[in-house]
């Protein structure tokens, strides 16, 4: 299969691998009209921010599907030769596009671009290209994120330690040692949701995101816990479901699913502000709703056609999308929030040419970039030649 670079010979998920980029476009939209909302509960495209528990979860699957039978031909220091050889490039390049936009961003809303030294900025764009999160003494931007060139780059710092769990831990696990481990990890998940507070980490800086899942990007000890839990139960359970073989048939699945993702990330905020019926609705979703999905993704087919090439489509471009789209975003905060008085129409066309760059760009990245440099790691560092 061209550009198979990474799970060699086993078959592909194509409709979970559409199901990825649909997940990553409504991110994008979530984001785009995030600089519009008064808080959490107003947002438009409301539980967005639940795309990065699905990417867990997907993640999960593919991870136990495509190494758990392979350990007798493959190393520990083999497996993370190929997750970074799949993972980096793209961290590389939305690393760069951040830095090389990063001052077009100044405005008020980032306090600190423009009054920072040369030297940490040089400093925070070296950790952030080695993943290594920064602490406040690096914010170059203002905002506390762990990653400040690319702010998004949080859930890959966990999706790498999600990888060295289950390469050091997870992969040596009994199913009944996991499950119990799934159950203490949807216990903080329930915790989050419906703010609980059980081991006294949530703060009252979290009052405006109350009941959300939202959080994790930075080193704070309210935020680590946020991203470990965002990162656990999801990653888990799609271990569990690609362990358990457990699938759903579904006629049109890839429709039918993306139909799904696409209203549960849609929805409005579950009885309104400061209503603890949305924190249930989170953990619903996150629990239950997506490891249905995941099933019903994995046990579906979906005919050589058109169906099958949006899909392959959608699931090249998830992670370039995902991991690029941001510092884009960046710009147009800055923007909106300096034209505040600008006319609809002048907001409506800002926002329709960031999506379409934040596409055209992924593509570019992907087809310039990505997948060439994948094929020349894969021969010459990993051993392979490309089938």
């Amino acid at each position: 299969m061209k550009h198979n670079v990474y799970l060699e010979s086993k078959p592909r998920y194509e409709i979970l691998d559409g199901l990825r980029g649909v997940a990553a476009i409504m991110v994008v939209i979530f984001h785009l009209m995030e600089t519009y909302s008064k808080g959490p509960a107003y947002q438009i495209v409301n539980h967005g921010y639940l795309g990065v528990d699905f990417f867990f979860a997907l993640s999960g699957f593919v991870i136990g599907y495509a190494y758990d039978d392979r350990w007798s031909k493959m190393t520990t220091w083999g497996f993370f030769k190929r997750r970074l050889v799949r993972l980096h490039p793209m961290l590389l390049a939305g690393s760069l596009m951040g830095l090389m936009l990063y001052f077009l961003s100044e405005s008020p809303v980032f306090s600190a671009i423009g009054n920072v030294e040369g030297w940490k900025i040089a400093v925070a764009f070296l950790l952030t290209c080695l993943m290594i999160p920064c602490g406040n003494g690096l914010d170059v931007r203002g905002w506390g994120e762990m990653n400040p060139f690319n702010g998004p780059q949080w859930t890959l710092t966990y999706e790498y330690v999600g990888n060295i769990l289950y390469a050091f831990i997870f992969r040596h696990l009994s199913n009944l040692v996991l499950a119990i481990l799934m159950a203490a990890a949807a216990f903080c998940t329930i915790d989050l949701c419906l703010n609980l507070n059980v081991f006294g980490l949530l703060t009252s800086a979290r009052d405006s995101q109350i009941y959300t899942v939202i959080g994790g990007w930075s080193l704070a000890p309210e935020q680590i816990y946020i991203g470990f839990t965002r990162l656990l139960y999801p990653f888990l359970a799609g271990m569990m479901i690609s362990r358990l073989g457990k699938s759903i048939k579904v006629r049109n699945g890839f429709w039918w699913t993306s139909l799904i993702v696409i209203t549960l990330l849609a929805l409005p905020c579950i009885g309104g502000e400061g209503s603890i019926l949305n924190g249930y609705y989170n953990a619903l979703v996150i629990l239950v709703l997506f490891p249905l999905v995941i099933m019903m993704g994995a046990g579906s087919e979906i005919k050589e056609g058109r169906g099958k090439r949006i899909c392959n489509f959608l699931g090249e471009l998830s992670y370039p999308l995902y991991i690029t789209h941001y510092p884009i975003m960046y710009l147009q905060m800055s923007w909106a929030w300096a034209h505040p008085e600008a006319p609809l129409y002048a907001h409506i066309v800002v926002n329709v040419s960031c999506f379409l760059l934040a596409i055209g760009t992924a593509y570019a990245f992907l087809r310039l970039y990505d997948l060439p440099i994948r094929e020349w790691l894969t021969e010459h560092w990993l051993g392979r030649k490309r089938r």
